[in-house]
């Protein structure tokens, strides 16, 4: 990857369905339920060529993944290795990150050595509403473990959720396993280990900044809302105290990069921290700088 020519970093992408099979991450129930959530009815979901393309086109890299749910949600996921191996052939624009459901327990920490030695994968995300558990349960450290042995990033989703979001009892998704502060326990325990917070952590915004200013290895990133809705004290952070902790991310094909970048131009940051938010935070976190 060429990092000069390079204007932004998308470390938020998701992978949402198979060019192999076809096959979507998530039942057509809750497809339904985040197309509604997002306003997004009637765009198609991109394979992951059509993804580099998008960002090539813009001159911009993204951070590539799904999640891995087969557990809560008995749906089985896009495989990490289609997506690595894709990532691979278009690597002047893709990071490949995986996904492992933590309820598989040994089976899953495997999967976290092979990916990184066999596809080299620089992260892996976490969906705990989705994958239904707690970040700090110790059933999930293992897997924390063996991402930190290899110096790789672990990403969480935090806060409220579109997936679910308006069908009946919310498909049974529960928003609490999503609060960040059960992130303090892991970035106290597993203290080599790179956090980042995904989202916006609404309603848990004040907790987030609280673990992100408290544990050096743990970020935030700012997808998957409009800058023009940011609670005013992450804005107020991520210009400040935050400026080197805080990442571009859009949540694509959710939020298109586009909408993302003309509304976080509308916000008052200085030049210099804008570009860290935008580039510099990410590459120096992914190793790239």
């Amino acid at each position: 990857m060429d990092l000069d020519a390079i204007t932004a970093i998308d470390v938020h992408t998701h992978v949402e369905v198979s060019a192999e099979t076809g096959r979507g991450s998530l039942s057509p129930d809750l497809e339904a339920a985040a197309d509604r959530y997002f306003g997004r009815a009637g765009i198609g979901r991109p394979t992951i060529p059509e993804m580099a393309t998008h960002y090539r086109e813009r001159s911009m890299a993204a951070v590539v993944f799904t999640v891995d749910a087969r557990t809560n949600l008995g749906v089985e996921p896009i495989p990490n290795d289609e997506i690595a191996a894709a990532a691979a052939e278009h690597d002047d624009v893709l990071i490949p990150f995986a996904s492992v459901d933590p309820h598989l327990g040994q089976a899953a920490v495997a999967e976290v050595h092979r990916l990184v030695e066999v596809h080299d994968v620089k992260g892996f995300k976490f969906h705990p509403s989705v994958q239904g558990f707690f970040p700090d349960d110790p059933m999930a450290y293992p897997v924390y473990d063996a991402i930190q042995s290899h110096g790789r990033i672990a990403l969480f989703h935090t806060g409220q959720t579109g997936i679910g979001a308006g069908a009946r009892g919310g498909a049974g998704i529960r928003l609490k396993y999503s609060n960040p502060i059960h992130l303090d326990d892991v970035a106290a325990d597993f203290g080599d280990l790179d956090i980042i917070m995904a989202h916006p952590s609404v309603p848990w915004q004040d907790e987030a900044i609280s673990v992100a200013t408290h544990k050096p290895r743990v970020h935030i990133d700012l997808s998957g809302w409009s800058p023009k809705y940011f609670p005013p004290q992450l804005v107020q952070q991520a210009r400040t105290r935050l400026q080197d902790k805080v990442l571009f991310g859009s949540d694509f094909p959710m939020i298109t990069p586009d909408r993302w970048l003309a509304d976080f131009e509308r916000l008052d940051f200085p030049d210099d921290v804008r570009e860290k938010v935008l580039k510099g935070n990410a590459a120096r976190l992914l190793g790239l700088a």
